[in-house]
């Protein structure tokens, strides 16, 4: 079973195309927004399946584009159980921008937390410890894609209840290893983050998410269909979590 815990469906330049072939694999797909004007024609990419799942989002690198777009955000939010992308980015190109992000990113999490908690996929690029500064005391589940920060960051994170979502554009990389191997097995997910995440210079696919199975068996020094297991069983426990 392939599950892709966080991937931009509608930005292939074919998205029916592709959600086509999730539906006929059978993958399990949490299909992520980067703006909640993207809400309602990303949805349509989930007809009829039921295991694509649509999140709601505002992405930190364009928060200072679309700040104005919260309020469509709380009017769409009772609409589903899951949210992403979101989160803050502190890298160069978007640190100027810090803080209208982490004013969108507070009421993102005001409103989840108004809501009763929502399933949260996070952003969190050189921002992690902002990021869980945030998270303190707000209700829900966050999913931590594609983490990039410091092994005490890491631990604050675990030590918070926090799940990982994990994909093959991390785990080609040392200290993606390094990480992974830090993280509890029963809190770690698959993902891609296609088509933005790439291998040999071409976007990933959701399927594409099966490629993390083999660095992450080699990580737990289990054989591959164990890993896949686990990693299912995570994903069930996962979604009675909440």
């Amino acid at each position: 079973m392939i599950i892709d815990m966080h991937c931009h469906l509608d930005l292939y330049s074919d998205p029916y195309k592709v959600a086509a072939e999730c539906k006929e694999r059978g993958i399990y797909v949490l299909s992520v927004t980067t703006t909640p004007k993207a809400w309602n024609g990303t949805s349509k990419l989930a007809e009829d399946s039921q295991r694509i799942r649509t999140a709601l989002g505002l992405h930190p690198q364009i928060a200072h584009q679309r700040a104005h777009e919260v309020e469509l955000f709380d009017a769409l939010l009772p609409s589903t159980k899951y949210i992403g992308e979101i989160g803050l980015d502190g890298s160069k190109e978007y640190k100027e921008h810090w803080n209208i992000q982490l004013k969108v990113f507070r009421h993102i999490l005001k409103s989840i937390d108004r809501e009763g908690g929502r399933y949260m996929s996070i952003h969190s690029r050189l921002s992690a410890n902002a990021v869980l500064d945030e998270l303190e005391g707000i209700a829900g589940t966050p999913i931590l894609h594609w983490f990039s920060g410091t092994k005490k960051e890491l631990k604050r994170a675990i030590d918070m209840g926090c799940w990982f979502s994990v994909g093959p554009a991390m785990l080609a990389t040392k200290k993606g290893m390094s990480l992974v191997s830090e993280i509890p097995m029963d809190h770690v997910l698959t993902e891609t983050d296609g088509p933005f995440a790439k291998i040999s210079r071409k976007p990933l696919f959701p399927w594409d998410a099966e490629l993390s199975i083999k660095q992450i068996s080699d990580i737990w020094k289990l054989r591959e269909e164990e890993s896949r297991e686990v990693i299912f069983n995570n994903f069930k426990s996962l979604l009675c979590s909440s």
